[in-house]
């Protein structure tokens, strides 16, 4: 890659207010969730955050690792549940492609699960994404800004790595 990515460190602060922006957005709602899914690596930490402000129970789902199968179980769970009426509130911390959450809505409507019952939250919601995310703190356009987020569970991991892993996803920086 010709360029630097440009790594964008959030501040502690910032994602807590982006936790309680999801908050007010989620109790503004008529829908409720039943439960708040965390999706593995990304979205554990804020579904934690948010799980504790709202009080609602909180499960999680593993995308990141590569093990399918471990994640197929889980999902399979979760569309049971969607299926019988609970609510299932997926929460991530950035809608960008839109891959993860596409996968994980297919993978819950394929197991006979119901999309009605199933909403997704993220801290950011990138518009020009595939995927939809019902509730996001903040919207970037992928176009105009191509910093790299780095969360705070993140800022931990060495600088050559998170540029590693920008450097992954080249269309995201172009």
């Amino acid at each position: 890659m010709a360029d630097e990515p440009q790594l964008f460190y959030i501040p502690h602060d910032h994602f807590l207010t982006g936790v309680e922006v999801l908050a007010c957005r989620l109790e503004a709602d008529d829908w409720q969730p039943d439960f708040i899914v965390g999706v593995g690596r990304g979205g554990l930490v804020p579904a934690a955050y948010l799980s504790h402000r709202t009080g609602i129970a909180m499960l999680s789902v593993d995308h990141s690792s590569g093990e399918a199968a471990f994640a197929d179980e889980l999902l399979v769970k979760l569309a049971a549940k969607s299926k019988n009426g609970i609510r299932i509130l997926i929460v991530d911390d950035i809608n960008d492609s839109g891959s993860t959450i596409a996968h994980l809505r297919a993978s819950i409507a394929a197991h006979g699960g119901a999309s009605d019952e199933v909403r997704v939250a993220v801290l950011i919601n990138n518009l020009r994404s595939r995927a939809v995310a019902e509730y996001a703190a903040e919207e970037i356009d992928r176009q105009t800004d191509k910093r790299w987020f780095v969360f705070p569970w993140e800022a931990v991991a060495p600088r050559e790595t998170l540029k590693e892993e920008a450097e992954e996803v080249p269309e995201r920086l172009a």
